[in-house]
């Protein structure tokens, strides 16, 4: 009887040890586990590979799969190839709002910032000269290359266009458009982090690129006038004076882009393999002192709160992140 006592004695203390064990993985966040799939713009690749770090070092069971592509490509992976993917950032918040809600998403948080430059090397011909002054002229040389990358795959690929535009209007250059798009085509890429080898091994001598891309690279970048680097919302009007087509969700149609200030969304998809989890990294992304404080220091601010069409679909948890 008194080993049948003792044996019993002992289950019952592994029992308790088993409950406080499970509580404590609790706690720590054990419980949250498997693979996470997100896909990304390509400027957002450094901030997120470190936002992942991490995150795992609260979440270590969670397998982070990241995917860069331009951000109308991210959706296409969605939309057209039926791709699984748990979260989607991209550098445009309307690219979600066009082409993934409200079939594939329900809301859309914008949450961080970013302008247009134009970035070079020590290499670059006419490095020595170029200023906010001159550009479009140096751009325009039969000696200088320039790359820019795909508007119908890319944010960057478009509002480097609106750039243009804009500065058309800005520094009083008819025709200057029209005429930088029909130069150096064939150096056109998918998403603008492409271009970066290319500049790196002087084949370009100036790429359109977002201002964080280029801090991350340590590139050097000329700082655009905010009346067209989609930058400042007080010029909102004037960026919104410029458009350009792009394809849209289905073959043979196509969007008008008008020019906004540069502002990156991110969702959850509907049909988000592992959206518990999706849901704490999104938690984490968005703390101020967590995520956001890896942005900002990758040279990305802080959009956090801005209202949004979608705000009453947004989950509870992450509704202090958005405004109506």
């Amino acid at each position: 009887m008194r080993k049948i006592i003792q044996i019993v004695g002992l289950l019952v203390i592994i029992n308790l040890l088993g409950c406080n064990s499970n509580e404590n993985q609790a706690k720590r966040g054990d419980d949250i586990s498997g693979d996470l799939i997100i896909f990304h713009a390509g400027s957002l690749s450094l901030p997120f590979m470190e936002i992942s770090q991490a995150f795992n070092k609260e979440y270590p069971q969670v397998n982070i799969i990241r995917e860069a592509s331009g951000s109308r490509k991210c959706a296409r992976k969605i939309t057209d190839l039926k791709r699984d993917c748990d979260i989607m950032a991209s550098a445009d918040y309307t690219v979600i709002n066009d082409l993934l809600i409200p079939e594939y998403a329900n809301w859309n948080i914008k949450f961080a910032t970013n302008e247009m430059t134009i970035v070079f090397t020590p290499e670059s011909k006419y490095c020595d000269e170029i200023n906010e002054d001159n550009w479009f002229e140096i751009l325009m040389k039969d000696d200088v290359v320039y790359g820019r990358s795909d508007p119908n795959a890319d944010p960057c690929g478009y509002r480097a266009v609106l750039t243009m535009k804009l500065a058309e209007k800005y520094y009083d250059k008819p025709g200057f458009s029209s005429a930088l798009l029909e130069k150096d085509t064939k150096y056109i890429r998918p998403k603008e982090t492409d271009l970066l080898a290319l500049l790196e091994s002087h084949n370009l001598d100036y790429i359109f690129l977002y201002r964080s891309v280029a801090q991350q690279h340590n590139l050097k970048y000329l700082v655009l006038p905010d009346e067209i680097n989609l930058k400042n919302p007080e010029f909102a009007n004037l960026y919104h004076s410029v458009s350009v087509n792009i394809s849209g969700k289905k073959p043979g149609e196509f969007i008008t882009k008008r020019g906004e200030p540069m502002v990156y969304g991110i969702t959850i998809l509907k049909k988000a393999p592992n959206a518990n989890v999706a849901l704490k990294f999104l938690e984490f992304l968005l703390d101020s002192d967590k995520g956001m404080k890896i942005m900002e220091k990758n040279g990305q601010p802080s959009a956090i709160p801005m209202p949004t069409v979608s705000y009453d679909k947004i989950p509870g948890v992450l509704k202090k992140y958005a405004e109506k």
